[in-house]
């Protein structure tokens, strides 16, 4: 392992990788070497021309008691070219799955460059675009987008093997020793600090967070995007419900007179039906219905039965057949039948990363399992232009080449991983079930965090469309934390926009969220 600083000066660095990188539970690699490809670049911002250095290399991480390797971690950085870097602010970004490689985020939200996309619809097979990004972070920071062990090209340092890396702790725990070697390597420690995590990220952010803060790193700022907090309380249908409102409000099946001004002029109409009328409903509606006895519904109000209708643009009498009244119901394969319902005349099904995009959900396809290969409409809508866009980019203006294929997606991680977690209490926050239902709970860890970092600004940002993680179940498991200071929850912002999981795919959400990023970055790194 070298201890030589990576220099930005001179020409372009092109850089040939040969280690075999394995993506599974049982490789590793012997190679510790921390070598880089480094280019040259220019971008324009609000009128004003930043020349940046682009970095994609490798950081080798070790152990906290022995300093000895143990993980050599993929990254691509972004730094902006000055003769003062060491009081810039840094932000570590990341996605999720668990088992996801951060390339969704690199490419979609706020890099210097960008993929184009046609979200909500479909993005044409190659030749796709990447184009400068106007919604750049790199005007406020400069971005380090990290890759865990067993994606990009992470792997484990013999005689760790990858699974030792593949839980909630262990997980943060690496991504704690990056940041440091990363800190270190580029002599940053006094930079404001920041991380972006999205959907397992936000669970990851959590944790790390105060992981960072337990070895003396008090973070500036965290964003969230598109939270799961509370493993507990996924799919439950009073979070998922105003979700599935927007949907049907987007797709113009709601019943509701007067139409609503906008979309959040329905939500605030919408969260509180959800929470009371739609729970009380669900209480009460009896167990094990037939379906072919409709009527009376003992102890259920009718109103609130059509107003779920009037809502959804779903019959009263499926409504009722769906385990009575239950929106979270699902088809043999998994998918919300809210999905495939709504615009099933037209033969069409609805994303849950996104509900605004559709797929069709006929023939052949109506069978397929969305969940495998990301089949669902909103990952099929991009994957291809993703994978393309991705190898283009890092071979030909990254000029980052390896031997080694790169894993964006890895579900061997996913399969393999411990979702057991000690919180801050040293309470067990983290189990899973016979059926691989996962209980982990980290909103806790962030509340601790910012109780003792009482600095420390969140941003939660949520897309409306978003079924798989709903904006109302983020709101009320954030609500729900154990923060009970006033003072400190101001501390905490929580928006939402017309997209879905990804909510920077959509160029407006892209630009307000940018917008938002900016204020947080302007009252933490004062």
């Amino acid at each position: 392992m070298t201890n030589s600083s990576i220099t930005s000066t001179g020409p372009d660095q092109p850089y040939s990788d040969t280690t075999a990188y394995g993506n599974g539970p049982t490789d590793s690699i012997t190679d510790t070497a921390e070598n880089a490809a480094i280019t040259h670049h220019r971008l324009t911002l609000d009128g004003r021309q930043i020349a940046y250095t682009a970095t994609a290399g490798h950081l080798v991480t070790v152990d906290r008691s022995s300093s000895t390797p143990t993980a050599k971690m993929f990254y691509v950085a972004f730094t902006e070219d000055t003769p003062e870097p060491g009081d810039r602010p840094v932000t570590f970004f990341y996605n999720g799955g668990p088992g996801a490689s951060s390339v969704y985020v690199l490419l979609g939200s706020f890099a210097p460059m960008r993929l184009k996309t046609d979200m909500p619809g479909f993005t044409a097979p190659a030749p796709v675009m990447i184009e400068a990004n106007p919604d750049s972070l790199l005007d406020k920071s400069d971005l380090v987008f990290i890759n865990p062990v067993g994606t990009g090209y992470s792997a484990a340092v013999a005689p760790h093997v990858n699974k030792d890396f593949w839980g909630v702790d262990q997980d943060a725990g690496s991504l704690r020793q990056f940041i440091k070697r990363y800190l270190t390597f580029y002599h940053r420690w006094n930079s404001p600090k920041f991380l972006f995590g999205e959907s397992y990220g936000t669970a990851r952010s959590c944790v790390l967070a105060y992981l960072l803060h337990e070895d003396g790193i008090d973070l500036n700022g965290v964003t969230l995007v598109s939270s799961i907090l509370d493993y507990a309380q996924a799919g439950k249908p009073v979070g998922l419900l105003p979700t599935l409102c927007a949907d049907a409000w987007y797709h113009k099946k709601i019943r509701v007179t007067p139409p609503p001004a906008d979309l959040p002029s329905f939500m605030t109409a919408v969260v509180p039906f959800a929470k009371n009328d739609y729970a009380e409903a669900l209480q009460a509606f009896p167990q094990n219905l037939d379906p072919e006895k409709l009527t009376p519904l003992p102890d259920v109000d009718p109103v609130t039965v059509q107003t779920l209708s009037n809502y959804t643009g779903i019959p009263r009498d499926l409504l009722i057949s769906w385990e009575g009244l239950n929106v979270a119901d699902t088809n043999n394969l998994g998918t919300l039948h809210f999905l495939t319902t709504l615009l099933r005349a037209d033969g069409v099904a609805l994303g849950a990363y996104d509900g605004r995009v559709l797929g069709i959900d006929t023939g052949i396809a109506a069978a397929i399992d969305p969940l495998s290969g990301g089949n669902d409409p909103t990952m099929s809508a991009v994957n291809g232009a993703y994978t393309v866009g991705w190898n283009s980019y890092l071979a030909d203006q990254l000029k980052f080449t390896s031997t080694s294929s790169f894993t964006d997606l890895n579900d061997q991680a996913f399969n393999n991983w411990d979702f057991r977690h000690i919180d801050p209490t040293g309470a067990q926050k983290g189990s899973e079930d016979i059926n691989k239902n996962s209980f982990l709970y980290t909103a806790g860890d962030l509340a601790a965090v910012m109780a003792l970092n009482i600095d420390l600004k969140v941003l939660s940002a949520n897309g409306y469309f978003d079924s798989v993680t709903p904006f109302s179940q983020t709101t009320t498991d954030l609500q729900n934390m154990p923060l009970t200071d006033a003072t400190i929850r101001k501390n905490l912002t929580i928006k939402c926009y017309p997209s879905g999981h990804m909510v920077y795919l959509d160029a407006g959400s892209r630009t307000t969220l940018k917008a938002d990023l900016a204020g947080l970055y302007d009252s933490a790194a004062k």
